[in-house]
């Protein structure tokens, strides 16, 4: 679990940790005390939003804990904003994502890549830069992203901060010369990643 909450962007919630890990949230609480006991971890409460206690946010001890807070905040609020205010927030969000893809992949000096499976692979290396984790199988096109930089948010507001993910990673594949058609995000697909598709699933 320590491992688990190391590879986190950002102070994150039990709900979260259990859905990233696949462990029952009992087993989780379990470890997430014992590290706290240990002084492995910390833990303080979210910003109250509505009715209720507001939940347990849990970090690994050590983590540089003054920007990455007021960074996750600022994404969770201009998600929910879209998600709000937008009348097709996935679609706007995908389209942001695009923008935000073409205009990383120019500051790394993108240029049509020699075949598909380059560009795939340099896609794969952007996201690394960006922080994602991704595992990516020989053609680089099923790749794993073991690490979200807003894994609270993402939470909160799939549509759109799994869209600007999603669009992100089209945008860089439209830089690098190939087809982004077909290419698909599934949030939390499996325990501890998310699975992005690079290139069409043959049904």
């Amino acid at each position: 679990m320590l491992e688990t909450l190391r590879a986190q962007a950002e102070p994150t919630t039990l709900a979260a940790l259990v859905a990233i890990s696949g462990l029952h949230a009992n087993t989780v609480r379990e470890h997430l005390d014992a590290l706290v006991r240990q002084g492995l971890a910390r833990r303080h409460p979210a910003a109250p939003a509505g009715r209720g206690r507001p939940a347990w946010l849990y970090e690994a001890a050590g983590m540089d804990a003054a920007a990455a807070p007021e960074y996750a905040g600022l994404a969770a609020a201009l998600a929910a904003a879209i998600h709000r205010t937008s009348a097709s927030p996935s679609e706007d969000a995908v389209a942001a994502g695009r923008e935000w893809g073409h205009e990383l992949a120019r500051e790394r000096g993108a240029g049509p890549a020699p075949s598909a499976v380059a560009a795939r692979r340099e896609v794969v290396s952007l996201l690394d830069e960006v922080g994602f984790a991704p595992q990516a199988d020989a053609r680089s096109s099923v790749v794993r992203l073991t690490r979200c930089p807003l894994l609270e948010a993402a939470h909160q507001y799939p549509d759109v901060v799994c869209g600007v993910h999603l669009g992100l990673a089209q945008g860089a594949l439209e830089e690098y010369g190939a087809d982004p058609d077909g290419t698909e995000l599934l949030p939390f697909a499996e325990p501890g990643a998310c699975r992005l598709h690079l290139m069409r699933r043959t049904r």
